[in-house]
């Protein structure tokens, strides 16, 4: 009984974290879609297109590296790192 008990709370948490992580990435964009619609229209020379597609690929080939059995590298970026909203436009400071 203890274990169905700890099995209930244990999903409930994972779900209500998932639930607060969705809730927070859907605010986040509605915050930063005036950003990135300023960011694209003085994006003269198109370096975020580049950018996006170049990160496009990237993960292409770390999916592909990832079934066909490569690892690649060990290094994990952080959470943070990942959800940034910001993450694309780091080369413009």
């Amino acid at each position: 009984m203890q274990t169905l008990a700890v099995d209930i709370a244990t999903i409930f948490v994972d779900d209500a974290s998932a639930l607060v992580i969705g809730f927070g990435r859907a605010i986040l964009r509605l915050v930063t879609v005036p950003i990135d619609r300023i960011a694209n229209a003085c994006d003269i020379a198109g370096v975020l297109a580049e950018r996006r597609t170049a990160l496009r690929m990237w993960h292409a080939s770390r999916k592909r590296a990832r079934y066909e059995g490569r690892s690649g590298s060990s290094r994990r970026r952080s959470l943070l790192c990942r959800i940034s909203p910001f993450r694309h436009l780091s080369h413009l400071t």
